[in-house]
């Protein structure tokens, strides 16, 4: 028995495009209605629930006659509004008839990459939680560009199991887990029930690239199981059609491959670093700041930086970089690239004479970092 599913309180649950739309063939209104039958059993049984719903794109195209996701985006953002309107309309018809409400969440990933609105998503979610509504997440495609895109629904479902500190993501697929090699084409691939997310022998066997509606295969649901086990989360990847799938798991059942954390639960301000993805510049450190960050005990002083790369603002993400070019940690940084550029090297004494201020004495403090 799955102890650590079957004891989740807080489920963060992904429905991929090719089960919501019956791979292509519009929204499957049948299907929608069994899991949200199952999940209302999973409240009614004492756990919270946050809904990551793919399908707003392939549901438009479906409206539109489209056979092949969208190349361009403004093509994607025209389906996804088309869509939307459908998807959400079909979500809450469905929770509606068991007396629950829903509500609408779009996000982007400016919004899970700056401080406060951060800070902002994670509160309304748990008071929408604390109402004892059922919050639809989706990414927002009719704003996203190239630069804030999620990249799929996957990891998005990741971020949001880390911001509101979920004990357990479901990634509901078309495939019943991760197998040893691909079952469509290899009649020896042997599901692998369970295993430490960070197992880097995962990496070979998941392969495999998405369909023609969505856009995370098995290596992004991969990923997205690493994200979350950042927050100390499991996951479970298991067919979506698999008969009471969400029921089962939490009676215990061993169904598709979960995936386990290594760590537990990080503190909250360091797990929303660690699950940044949008960084907005590098800072180059020499090899005694590299020791010195390696300790987990210090700060990045402007002592210790080589070189500043990228254009970004007080606040904003940035990447500490080794003399071998190796990633460290990452951080919020105290100065702009323009004021940082002006006081590397120097020792903090000299920050206020050289600038005519000083905010703080470090670049990055170490209470906003995450060794990486």
């Amino acid at each position: 028995m799955r102890e650590k599913v079957a004891d989740a309180r807080r489920w963060v649950v992904k429905i991929g495009s090719a089960l919501l739309t019956d791979d292509g063939r519009g929204l499957n209104h049948n299907a929608m209605a069994t899991w949200v039958d199952q999940l209302v059993a999973l409240r009614k049984n004492g756990a919270e629930l946050v809904l990551v719903s793919s399908g707003a794109v392939a549901a438009g195209m479906s409206r539109l006659g489209w056979t092949e996701r969208p190349k361009t985006i403004h093509q994607m953002q025209a389906a996804a509004a088309i869509g939307q309107m459908g998807l959400v309309q079909a979500w809450e018809s469905s929770f509606q008839a068991h007396g629950l409400s829903t509500a609408q969440v779009l996000l982007t990933h400016d919004d899970l990459s700056d401080r406060k609105r951060y800070l902002n998503a994670r509160s309304t979610l748990r008071a929408l939680l604390d109402l004892g509504v059922i919050p639809v997440i989706n990414e927002n495609d009719t704003v996203v560009t190239d630069e804030i895109r999620f990249g799929d629904n996957d990891t998005l479902g990741a971020l949001v199991t880390n911001l509101v500190e979920a004990d357990l993501l479901v990634i509901l697929t078309d495939r019943d887990g991760l197998f040893t090699a691909d079952p469509s084409t290899d009649p020896g691939a042997e599901l692998i029930t369970e295993a430490m997310a960070d197992d880097p022998k995962l990496d070979a066997m998941a392969g495999g690239s998405a369909g023609t509606l969505g856009r995370g295969g098995m290596q992004t649901k991969l990923r997205a199981a690493r994200l979350a086990a950042r927050s100390g989360a499991g996951t479970v990847i298991v067919g979506g059609r698999i008969e009471r799938v969400i029921e089962r798991l939490q009676a215990g059942e061993e169904l598709g491959t979960l995936l386990r954390p290594e760590k537990g639960m990080l503190a909250a301000r360091k797990q929303w670093l660690a699950g940044h993805l949008q960084t907005r510049g590098r800072l180059l450190i020499d090899k005694g700041a590299v020791a010195a960050l390696a300790s987990g005990r210090r700060s990045l002083l402007p002592v210790g930086v080589t070189s500043v790369e990228g254009n970004f603002r007080r606040g904003e993400m940035v990447v500490c970089v080794g003399p071998d070019g190796r990633e460290v940690a990452r951080g919020l940084v105290n100065y702009s690239s323009q004021d940082a550029m002006r006081i590397i090297g120097q020792c903090t004494d000299s920050v206020q004479q050289i600038l005519g201020y000083i905010d703080e004495p470090e670049l990055v403090h170490r209470d906003n970092m995450v060794l990486v």
